[in-house]
C-alpha cells in the first residue's frame, strides 16, 4: 500500500504529476475528493495508448493529493500512518516519455491546454460581486507581518489657572495689557524725620508682548506709574516712574545667536536724596534710554559671548519756588560699555559663567557747576551661574567686584562687592519664592562725593490660600554708601544708609480680567548721619484690570 492510499498508477499520476501506463480499466473518483461517496458504480474510462500519453504537467483528472505534512513519520491528513522513506526501496526517476502527435510526428513545444477541474456539486458558485470584493482585499504582493504600532497614551494636559489672563493674539504675538489703580494713605511721603501724611492715588499701566516664532524671538515689557499726593507739599512729590525693555534674539545657526535690545528708564531723585538742590517746587525728571547688541556662539558645552551697550541720560530743568528754573546740563551724560562672558554647562539646566566688563561715562559738560570733573571709567568682574532645574528653580545669581575711577583726582574711587540675583523657586504647587538682588554705582552732584554704591536685596513669598486668594509677604533691604562724604561733611566715616521695607498683600481674583488687591507696607531708613532717619506706613487698596 502506498502512502497516497491508491494504486501505483494513481501514485505516478497524482503524486509525481504525470500520467503512467495503466490497465484498461481505471477508476476515477469524483472531482471533489471530500464529497460523500456516491452509491453509483465507478465509471469506466477507456485506456490510453502509449502514443496518447499526456504531457508532463499538472494532472487533468481534477484530483488534489492529500497533504502529508513535512515530517517523515506520523499520520497524514487521511489519518493513515506514514512510512519512513528509508524503509522503501529507492527508485530511479522515470525518464520523461517522448511525446508525439497522433500522426507520429513529435509534439510541439507548446503544452496543450489543460481543462479546469469540474466543480463539485457541493460547492456553491461565488457571486461576481463577492469575487470582486475578495480580489480587492487580497494584495497582489505579499506584505510582511509586522507588529501593530504601540500607541502611547496621551497625558492629560494640566488644568490651567482659571484666573490667569489669556492675553490677545495679534498676528504672531501674544499681548498682555493691564492697568492697576490704587487709592490709599502714606504717613510720610516726603521721607523726612518729621514728615506729615498724605492721601495717595496711583495709576500703573503695563504691556507685555511675546512672539510665537519657530526661530528667533522678540519680547517687550513696558511698565509705568504715576503717584499723586496732596498739592501743599514742598517740593511737590507727585512724580512718574516708568521702565521698559525690548529684547530680540536672532538664531543665525543652531549654535550662534545675535542678541539685540533696547531699554528705557524714567524717574526722579528720591524725596530725601542729597542730590536735590534747595528751593525746588517739584522734583526734576530724568530719562535714560539706550541699546545693547551682542553675539554668542556655543562650542558643545562651552558658550562664549560679547556685547556692547550705549546709554544716554538727560535731566529735566529744575523748577524753583520763586518761579525760576535751573538747568541740569551738568548731569547729562553718555555711557559706553562692553562685556565678555564665558559659560560652561556642567549639567542640563546648570551653567556656571565668568564675566568681565568695562565702561566709561562722558558728561555733556567737562566740569559740573561746582568745578568737579565727573567723567569716569570702571571695570568689573563677576562669577555666577544660571539655573533651570525642571522649572523648580530658575534664574541667575552672581557675585563680583567693581571699581570706578574719576577724572578729577579730588574724587575718590568707588569700589566694592557686587551681588546680582534673579531667582524663582517653586517650593510647592501653592508657594513661590522670589529672590532679587541688584548692585549699581550712581552719580552724585554733592561737592566732594564721587558717587553712591547702591545694593538692594528683595525677598517675596506668594502662597495660594485658595486658587482665587493669594497671600504675599515682601521684605526688602538696601545699603547706600556715599563715597567721599566723610571729607565733604567733615565726619568720621562715609555716609551709610540702611533702607528696610516689610509688606503684606492680599490678591482676590474675581475673574481672569478683574482682581482686587490690597497691601500694607512699612518703610524705614537708618543712617549714620544725623537728621536722615525716617519711618513711613503705606496703606493701599485697588483693582487690576487685565486681558
Amino acid at each position: 500500500m502506498w502512502p497516497c492510499g491508491v494504486g501505483a498508477a494513481a501514485v505516478a499520476a497524482a503524486c509525481f504529476g504525470f500520467a503512467a501506463s495503466a490497465p484498461a480499466q481505471t477508476a476515477v473518483p469524483s472531482a471533489d475528493p471530500f464529497a460523500p461517496a456516491s452509491r453509483d458504480a465507478l465509471k469506466v474510462t477507456p485506456g490510453f495508448k502509449p502514443a496518447g500519453k499526456a504531457p508532463l504537467g499538472p494532472s487533468t483528472r481534477g484530483f488534489t493529493p492529500v497533504p502529508s505534512g513535512a515530517g517523515r513519520t506520523g499520520f497524514d491528513s487521511t489519518n493513515a500512518r506514514k512510512k519512513d522513506a528509508a524503509s522503501r526501496p529507492a527508485k530511479k526517476p522515470a525518464a520523461p516519455p517522448q511525446m508525439s502527435s497522433p500522426g507520429g510526428a513529435p509534439a510541439s513545444d507548446a503544452a496543450p491546454s489543460v481543462a479546469a477541474p469540474a466543480p463539485s456539486s457541493y460547492q456553491k458558485p461565488i457571486p461576481p460581486l463577492a469575487e470582486q470584493a475578495m480580489a480587492a482585499r487580497i494584495p497582489v504582493t505579499p506584505v510582511g507581518v509586522q507588529p501593530a504600532p504601540i500607541v502611547k497614551r496621551k497625558k492629560l494636559a494640566a488644568e490651567g489657572d482659571p484666573y490667569e489672563p489669556l492675553g490677545l493674539r495679534l498676528g504672531t504675538f501674544d499681548v498682555f495689557p493691564a492697568v492697576e489703580a490704587y487709592g490709599g494713605f502714606d504717613t510720610n511721603p516726603g521721607a523726612r524725620s518729621s514728615g506729615s501724611g498724605s492721601a495717595l492715588v496711583t495709576v500703573a499701566p503695563e504691556l507685555r508682548a511675546q512672539s510665537n516664532w519657530v526661530r528667533h524671538e522678540l519680547k517687550a515689557d513696558l511698565r509705568g506709574s504715576y503717584n499723586w499726593y496732596r498739592d501743599d507739599l514742598t517740593p511737590s512729590i507727585s512724580r512718574p516712574q516708568a521702565t521698559g525693555s525690548v529684547d530680540g534674539r536672532i538664531d543665525v545657526t543652531r549654535d550662534t545667536r545675535i542678541d539685540l535690545g533696547g531699554r528705557l528708564l524714567v524717574g526722579t531723585d528720591y524725596p530725601n536724596s542729597p542730590n536735590l538742590q534747595a528751593g525746588l517746587s517739584r522734583l526734576p525728571i530724568f530719562t535714560t534710554f539706550g541699546g545693547v547688541a551682542g553675539i554668542a556662539h556655543r562650542f558643545n558645552r562651552l558658550e562664549l559671548g560679547v556685547k556692547g551697550t550705549v546709554d544716554r541720560t538727560v535731566w529735566q530743568s529744575s523748577s524753583l519756588v520763586d518761579g525760576t528754573t535751573s538747568d541740569n546740563n551738568d548731569r547729562n551724560l553718555n555711557q559706553y560699555g562692553g562685556t565678555l562672558r564665558a559659560g560652561y554647562e556642567l549639567r542640563p539646566g546648570v551653567t556656571p559663567y565668568v564675566e568681565g566688563g568695562y565702561d566709561t561715562r562722558v558728561h555733556d559738560l567737562t566740569t559740573d557747576y561746582f568745578g568737579y570733573q565727573r567723567d569716569s571709567k570702571a571695570w568689573l568682574g563677576r562669577v555666577g551661574t544660571t539655573f533651570e532645574l525642571s522649572r523648580l528653580l530658575t534664574g541667575d545669581v552672581s557675585i563680583g567686584y567693581t571699581k570706578r575711577t574719576y577724572q578729577d583726582p579730588r574724587l575718590p574711587d568707588v569700589k566694592g562687592l557686587l551681588f546680582d540675583a534673579s531667582l524663582l523657586w517653586n517650593a510647592t504647587s501653592l508657594t513661590n519664592v522670589k529672590l532679587t538682588g541688584k548692585t549699581s554705582v550712581g552719580e552724585s552732584t554733592v561737592p566732594g562725593i564721587s558717587g553712591v554704591l547702591y545694593r538692594d536685596v528683595g525677598l517675596q513669598v506668594d502662597h495660594a490660600l485658595r486658587r482665587w486668594l493669594i497671600a504675599t509677604v515682601k521684605f526688602g533691604f538696601g545699603f547706600d554708601l556715599y563715597q567721599g562724604s566723610a571729607a565733604a561733611f567733615g565726619i568720621d566715616s562715609d555716609r551709610e544708609d540702611q533702607r528696610y521695607a516689610l509688606g503684606f498683600g492680599l490678591t482676590y481674583k474675581l475673574s481672569r480680567e478683574l482682581w482686587l488687591k490690597g497691601e500694607v507696607r512699612r518703610e524705614w531708613l537708618r543712617s549714620n548721619v544725623t537728621g536722615y532717619n525716617y519711618d513711613a506706613n503705606v496703606f493701599l487698596l485697588g483693582l487690576r484690570l487685565q486681558k
